[in-house]
């Protein structure tokens, strides 16, 4: 297991008197947790190791593809900020966050530094809209917030088990 019960930050869900919002917030909150957990312990060479060749994927990976996710969805599609690209995709091409992996301690630091701006940007961004229906201010189809924190949760989600697996092959460690 990553971390002892008692020590895990995670929650079992917003408790039965939950609002929508503190249930969709807890959820996604806790995907986040699981990604870091994951991670948790390792070095950079091992974060950016490909543990599934021929697959580009490596947690570290994971990390700046989330990073850009958080960035997508909150800053542009709910924010409507204008921003210069996508981050770790300085190809702007599909996929590119993956294949500038290095096993650089730098890179480690500003990998997470940048996520967890994007996701402290994301989640004053919730605490303050007024209501999950919110429309998106950007983006070429209207959405509402409630499909975008839907959205996320799905997106960590499905990273995560991809981070289970690799985590697997690096340190034989598996998840709870």
């Amino acid at each position: 297991m990553f971390v002892r019960p008692e020590d895990d930050p995670r929650t079992d869900g917003a408790g039965p008197g939950a609002t929508e919002r503190q249930v969709l917030v807890t959820y996604l909150r806790d995907q986040r947790l699981t990604l870091e957990l994951k991670c948790a312990g390792l070095d950079a060479e091992a974060l950016a190791r490909r543990a599934v060749p021929p697959s580009n994927l490596s947690l570290l990976g994971l990390v700046r593809h989330l990073a850009g996710v958080e960035q997508f969805w909150f800053r542009q599609v709910m924010a409507g900020e204008e921003v210069a690209g996508r981050h770790f995709r300085p190809t702007g091409e599909l996929g590119s966050e993956f294949d500038g992996v290095t096993a650089d301690p730098a890179a480690v630091a500003e990998a997470w530094e940048t996520w967890r701006a994007e996701v402290a940007f994301a989640e004053r961004f919730v605490e303050r809209a007024p209501d999950l229906g919110l429309p998106g201010a950007g983006g070429d189809e209207p959405v509402s917030l409630r499909e975008v924190l839907v959205h996320m949760i799905e997106e960590y989600a499905r990273h995560n088990g991809h981070a289970d697996f690799l985590r697997e092959l690096i340190d034989g460690r598996v998840g709870q």
